[in-house]
Protein backbone atom coordinates (compact mmCIF):
# COMPACT_ATOMS: atom_id res chain seq x y z
CA UNK A 1 0.00 0.00 0.00
CA UNK A 2 1.34 2.95 -1.39
CA UNK A 3 0.79 6.66 0.77
CA UNK A 4 1.95 9.85 1.50
CA UNK A 5 4.11 11.11 4.58
CA UNK A 6 4.14 14.96 5.12
CA UNK A 7 6.92 16.30 7.04
CA UNK A 8 6.89 20.00 6.38
CA UNK A 9 5.16 23.20 7.30
CA UNK A 10 4.14 21.36 10.81
CA UNK A 11 3.93 24.30 13.43
CA UNK A 12 3.39 24.81 17.13
CA UNK A 13 0.00 26.82 17.72
CA UNK A 14 0.81 27.19 20.99
CA UNK A 15 3.44 25.68 23.71
CA UNK A 16 1.14 24.67 26.00
CA UNK A 17 2.44 21.81 27.36
CA UNK A 18 -0.83 19.83 28.41
CA UNK A 19 -0.65 16.90 30.37
CA UNK A 20 -3.40 15.78 28.24
CA UNK A 21 -4.99 17.65 25.16
CA UNK A 22 -8.10 17.05 23.74
CA UNK A 23 -11.28 17.66 22.06
CA UNK A 24 -10.08 20.46 19.51
CA UNK A 25 -12.58 22.62 18.00
CA UNK A 26 -12.74 25.87 15.62
CA UNK A 27 -15.30 28.07 16.42
CA UNK A 28 -15.77 30.57 13.03
CA UNK A 29 -17.65 33.63 14.81
CA UNK A 30 -14.57 33.52 17.39
CA UNK A 31 -12.11 32.78 15.11
CA UNK A 32 -10.47 30.68 17.62
CA UNK A 33 -9.48 27.16 18.89
CA UNK A 34 -11.02 25.16 21.58
CA UNK A 35 -9.65 22.19 22.84
CA UNK A 36 -9.44 20.96 26.82
CA UNK A 37 -6.36 19.29 29.18
CA UNK A 38 -8.81 16.83 30.37
CA UNK A 39 -6.28 15.82 33.57
CA UNK A 40 -5.89 19.10 34.75
CA UNK A 41 -9.37 20.35 34.00
CA UNK A 42 -8.88 23.11 31.88
CA UNK A 43 -10.69 24.76 29.21
CA UNK A 44 -8.52 26.64 26.38
CA UNK A 45 -9.35 28.84 23.67
CA UNK A 46 -6.46 30.64 21.48
CA UNK A 47 -7.86 33.54 19.13
CA UNK A 48 -6.68 33.45 16.56
CA UNK A 49 -5.46 36.98 14.78
CA UNK A 50 -4.11 38.25 18.41
CA UNK A 51 -2.24 34.84 19.55
CA UNK A 52 -4.42 35.39 23.04
CA UNK A 53 -4.14 32.35 25.28
CA UNK A 54 -7.93 32.17 27.46
CA UNK A 55 -8.26 29.05 29.90
CA UNK A 56 -10.68 28.41 32.44
CA UNK A 57 -10.45 25.94 35.37
CA UNK A 58 -13.06 23.51 35.45
CA UNK A 59 -14.61 21.88 38.62
CA UNK A 60 -13.94 18.35 37.38
CA UNK A 61 -12.07 16.56 34.85
CA UNK A 62 -13.47 17.62 30.90
CA UNK A 63 -13.80 15.37 28.58
CA UNK A 64 -15.34 17.91 25.65
CA UNK A 65 -16.05 21.31 24.29
CA UNK A 66 -18.37 21.70 21.95
CA UNK A 67 -20.13 25.32 20.31
CA UNK A 68 -23.64 26.27 21.10
CA UNK A 69 -23.27 29.90 20.30
CA UNK A 70 -21.27 32.68 19.48
CA UNK A 71 -20.03 33.07 24.09
CA UNK A 72 -21.74 29.83 25.19
CA UNK A 73 -20.21 25.89 25.09
CA UNK A 74 -21.15 23.27 26.11
CA UNK A 75 -18.45 21.23 28.42
CA UNK A 76 -18.65 17.27 29.90
CA UNK A 77 -17.62 17.25 32.94
CA UNK A 78 -17.13 13.89 35.33
CA UNK A 79 -20.36 13.62 36.91
CA UNK A 80 -22.33 15.79 34.41
CA UNK A 81 -22.48 18.26 31.59
CA UNK A 82 -22.45 21.69 31.43
CA UNK A 83 -23.26 25.19 29.62
CA UNK A 84 -20.38 27.53 30.06
CA UNK A 85 -20.58 31.38 28.71
CA UNK A 86 -16.76 32.51 27.59
CA UNK A 87 -17.56 35.94 29.03
CA UNK A 88 -19.12 35.86 32.11
CA UNK A 89 -17.82 32.21 33.03
CA UNK A 90 -21.50 31.10 34.22
CA UNK A 91 -21.05 27.57 34.72
CA UNK A 92 -24.96 25.68 34.50
CA UNK A 93 -25.62 21.78 34.57
CA UNK A 94 -27.60 20.27 31.99
CA UNK A 95 -27.09 16.68 33.16
CA UNK A 96 -25.99 14.14 34.94
CA UNK A 97 -23.36 11.77 33.44
CA UNK A 98 -22.34 8.31 35.00
CA UNK A 99 -22.96 9.99 38.77
CA UNK A 100 -22.93 6.25 40.10
CA UNK A 101 -19.54 5.49 38.93
CA UNK A 102 -16.96 7.32 40.00
CA UNK A 103 -14.39 5.86 38.59
CA UNK A 104 -15.58 7.15 34.91
CA UNK A 105 -14.79 10.26 33.42
CA UNK A 106 -15.96 11.59 29.88
CA UNK A 107 -13.51 11.35 27.02
CA UNK A 108 -14.31 12.37 23.38
CA UNK A 109 -17.58 13.56 22.12
CA UNK A 110 -19.13 15.58 19.14
CA UNK A 111 -22.20 16.92 18.25
CA UNK A 112 -24.61 15.57 15.39
CA UNK A 113 -26.17 17.66 12.94
CA UNK A 114 -29.65 17.70 14.90
CA UNK A 115 -27.51 19.58 17.87
CA UNK A 116 -27.35 16.42 20.07
CA UNK A 117 -24.00 16.05 21.83
CA UNK A 118 -22.61 12.22 21.56
CA UNK A 119 -20.44 11.80 24.66
CA UNK A 120 -18.39 8.91 25.37
CA UNK A 121 -17.04 7.51 29.30
CA UNK A 122 -14.25 5.69 30.31
CA UNK A 123 -12.79 4.26 33.07
CA UNK A 124 -9.76 6.78 35.32
CA UNK A 125 -7.38 3.50 34.53
CA UNK A 126 -8.58 2.39 31.21
CA UNK A 127 -10.81 -0.48 32.51
CA UNK A 128 -11.65 -3.04 29.54
CA UNK A 129 -15.06 -2.32 28.63
CA UNK A 130 -16.15 0.44 32.16
CA UNK A 131 -17.37 3.12 29.43
CA UNK A 132 -20.00 3.51 27.11
CA UNK A 133 -21.35 6.14 24.77
CA UNK A 134 -24.13 8.23 25.32
CA UNK A 135 -26.60 11.02 23.62
CA UNK A 136 -27.79 13.74 25.03
CA UNK A 137 -30.71 15.65 23.40
CA UNK A 138 -30.66 18.61 25.87
CA UNK A 139 -33.21 16.65 28.16
CA UNK A 140 -31.93 12.87 27.97
CA UNK A 141 -29.06 11.14 28.13
CA UNK A 142 -29.57 7.69 26.68
CA UNK A 143 -27.13 5.37 26.42
CA UNK A 144 -26.03 4.31 22.65
CA UNK A 145 -23.27 2.05 23.62
CA UNK A 146 -21.58 -0.01 26.11
CA UNK A 147 -19.04 -2.25 27.00
CA UNK A 148 -16.65 0.45 25.61
CA UNK A 149 -12.96 0.40 26.29
CA UNK A 150 -12.06 4.21 25.58
CA UNK A 151 -14.46 5.55 24.27
CA UNK A 152 -12.70 7.96 21.39
CA UNK A 153 -13.07 9.41 18.03
CA UNK A 154 -16.16 10.74 16.03
CA UNK A 155 -17.50 11.56 12.61
CA UNK A 156 -20.63 11.79 10.47
CA UNK A 157 -20.27 11.16 6.62
CA UNK A 158 -20.94 14.04 4.36
CA UNK A 159 -24.41 12.08 3.34
CA UNK A 160 -24.92 12.07 7.39
CA UNK A 161 -25.67 8.15 6.69
CA UNK A 162 -23.59 6.85 8.13
CA UNK A 163 -21.49 7.16 12.29
CA UNK A 164 -18.14 6.66 12.61
CA UNK A 165 -17.06 5.28 15.76
CA UNK A 166 -12.95 4.19 17.58
CA UNK A 167 -13.07 1.97 20.52
CA UNK A 168 -9.20 2.74 20.67
CA UNK A 169 -8.23 -0.51 21.97
CA UNK A 170 -10.00 -2.52 19.11
CA UNK A 171 -7.66 -0.55 16.21
CA UNK A 172 -11.04 -0.16 14.60
CA UNK A 173 -13.12 2.58 12.77
CA UNK A 174 -16.67 0.99 13.06
CA UNK A 175 -19.39 2.50 10.81
CA UNK A 176 -22.90 2.61 12.13
CA UNK A 177 -26.14 3.27 9.67
CA UNK A 178 -27.14 6.98 11.15
CA UNK A 179 -30.81 7.64 11.82
CA UNK A 180 -30.35 11.95 12.12
CA UNK A 181 -34.44 11.93 13.37
CA UNK A 182 -34.57 9.06 15.73
CA UNK A 183 -30.47 9.33 17.07
CA UNK A 184 -30.66 5.46 15.89
CA UNK A 185 -27.47 3.34 15.32
CA UNK A 186 -27.16 0.20 13.62
CA UNK A 187 -23.51 -1.63 13.31
CA UNK A 188 -23.01 -1.86 9.23
CA UNK A 189 -19.39 -3.09 9.55
CA UNK A 190 -15.45 -2.47 10.39
CA UNK A 191 -14.64 0.32 7.59
CA UNK A 192 -11.07 0.29 8.96
CA UNK A 193 -8.76 -1.65 10.57
CA UNK A 194 -5.48 0.35 12.29
CA UNK A 195 -2.42 -1.62 12.36
CA UNK A 196 -0.92 -1.69 16.02
CA UNK A 197 2.40 -1.03 15.02
CA UNK A 198 1.02 2.77 14.22
CA UNK A 199 -0.24 3.24 17.06
CA UNK A 200 -4.06 3.25 19.22
CA UNK A 201 -6.79 5.41 17.33
CA UNK A 202 -7.73 8.49 19.01
CA UNK A 203 -9.58 11.36 18.03
CA UNK A 204 -11.01 11.82 14.25
CA UNK A 205 -12.16 14.40 12.41
CA UNK A 206 -13.51 14.72 8.25
CA UNK A 207 -12.98 16.39 5.32
CA UNK A 208 -14.41 17.97 2.83
CA UNK A 209 -13.85 14.55 0.65
CA UNK A 210 -15.09 12.61 2.74
CA UNK A 211 -12.14 10.85 4.13
CA UNK A 212 -11.07 10.48 8.07
CA UNK A 213 -8.27 12.07 9.69
CA UNK A 214 -7.40 9.90 12.57
CA UNK A 215 -4.59 10.67 15.39
CA UNK A 216 -2.52 8.23 16.42
CA UNK A 217 -1.60 7.46 20.24
CA UNK A 218 1.91 6.42 20.71
CA UNK A 219 2.09 6.63 16.35
CA UNK A 220 3.95 10.17 16.45
CA UNK A 221 1.18 10.82 13.41
CA UNK A 222 -1.76 11.72 12.30
CA UNK A 223 -3.15 9.41 9.24
CA UNK A 224 -5.94 9.90 6.61
CA UNK A 225 -7.80 7.05 5.98
CA UNK A 226 -10.64 6.52 2.72
CA UNK A 227 -13.35 5.18 4.51
CA UNK A 228 -14.83 3.65 1.56
CA UNK A 229 -11.97 1.39 0.59
CA UNK A 230 -9.35 0.72 4.21
CA UNK A 231 -7.00 2.51 2.37
CA UNK A 232 -4.57 4.48 4.27
CA UNK A 233 -3.67 7.82 1.93
CA UNK A 234 -1.26 9.56 4.26
CA UNK A 235 0.29 10.78 7.26
CA UNK A 236 1.17 14.01 9.07
CA UNK A 237 4.25 13.27 11.24
CA UNK A 238 4.50 14.90 14.61
CA UNK A 239 7.81 15.03 16.66
CA UNK A 240 6.22 13.80 19.59
CA UNK A 241 4.40 10.34 20.43
CA UNK A 242 0.90 10.79 21.94
CA UNK A 243 -1.32 12.48 19.24
CA UNK A 244 -4.64 12.57 20.78
CA UNK A 245 -7.12 14.52 18.30
CA UNK A 246 -7.38 16.56 15.49
CA UNK A 247 -9.76 19.23 13.55
CA UNK A 248 -10.02 21.15 10.54
CA UNK A 249 -10.16 25.25 11.27
CA UNK A 250 -9.05 28.84 9.90
CA UNK A 251 -10.54 31.45 7.84
CA UNK A 252 -10.52 28.75 4.62
CA UNK A 253 -10.93 25.43 6.98
CA UNK A 254 -7.24 24.84 5.47
CA UNK A 255 -5.23 24.36 8.79
CA UNK A 256 -5.76 21.19 10.38
CA UNK A 257 -4.74 21.68 14.54
CA UNK A 258 -3.51 18.67 16.62
CA UNK A 259 -3.61 17.99 19.96
CA UNK A 260 -1.00 16.03 21.91
CA UNK A 261 -0.51 14.45 25.78
CA UNK A 262 2.69 13.95 27.71
CA UNK A 263 0.97 12.21 30.73
CA UNK A 264 2.96 8.99 31.83
CA UNK A 265 6.18 9.90 29.55
CA UNK A 266 9.32 9.89 31.88
CA UNK A 267 11.79 12.22 32.65
CA UNK A 268 13.37 10.76 29.83
CA UNK A 269 10.74 10.37 27.51
CA UNK A 270 10.15 14.05 28.10
CA UNK A 271 13.75 15.36 27.60
CA UNK A 272 13.92 13.47 23.97
CA UNK A 273 10.32 14.53 22.80
CA UNK A 274 10.06 18.26 25.02
CA UNK A 275 7.35 19.22 22.38
CA UNK A 276 4.77 16.65 23.61
CA UNK A 277 1.80 18.26 24.94
CA UNK A 278 1.59 21.26 22.62
CA UNK A 279 -0.97 22.30 20.31
CA UNK A 280 0.30 21.76 16.39
CA UNK A 281 -1.08 23.29 13.34
CA UNK A 282 -0.71 22.13 9.80
CA UNK A 283 -1.84 24.17 6.49
CA UNK A 284 -3.40 21.46 4.50
CA UNK A 285 -4.49 20.84 0.73
CA UNK A 286 -7.81 19.59 1.70
CA UNK A 287 -10.79 21.38 3.42
CA UNK A 288 -12.68 20.71 6.47
CA UNK A 289 -15.71 20.82 7.10
CA UNK A 290 -17.45 23.25 10.20
CA UNK A 291 -18.16 21.03 13.47
CA UNK A 292 -22.05 20.76 14.39
CA UNK A 293 -23.53 23.01 16.86
CA UNK A 294 -25.27 22.09 20.12
CA UNK A 295 -28.96 22.61 20.83
CA UNK A 296 -30.28 23.43 17.44
CA UNK A 297 -30.71 22.22 14.06
CA UNK A 298 -27.50 22.80 11.83
CA UNK A 299 -28.06 23.80 8.46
Amino acid sequence: MRFINKRMKLKIAHPVANSLGESPIWHSERRSILWVDILEKNLYELIWESQELRSWKMPAKIGTVAIESKNSVIVALQGGIARFNLDSEALDYLAELETTIETNRPNDGKCDSEGRLWQGTIDLDCAKEAGALYCFDGENCNKKLGNLTISNGMAWSLDNQRFYFIDSPTFCIDAYLFDAKSAKITFERTVIKVPESMGLPDGMTIDSDGMLWVALWGGFAVGRWNPHTGDLLETIELPVPQVTSCTFGGKDWDELFITTARVGMSDEALAQYPESGHLFIQKMSVKGIESFKFGKTNE
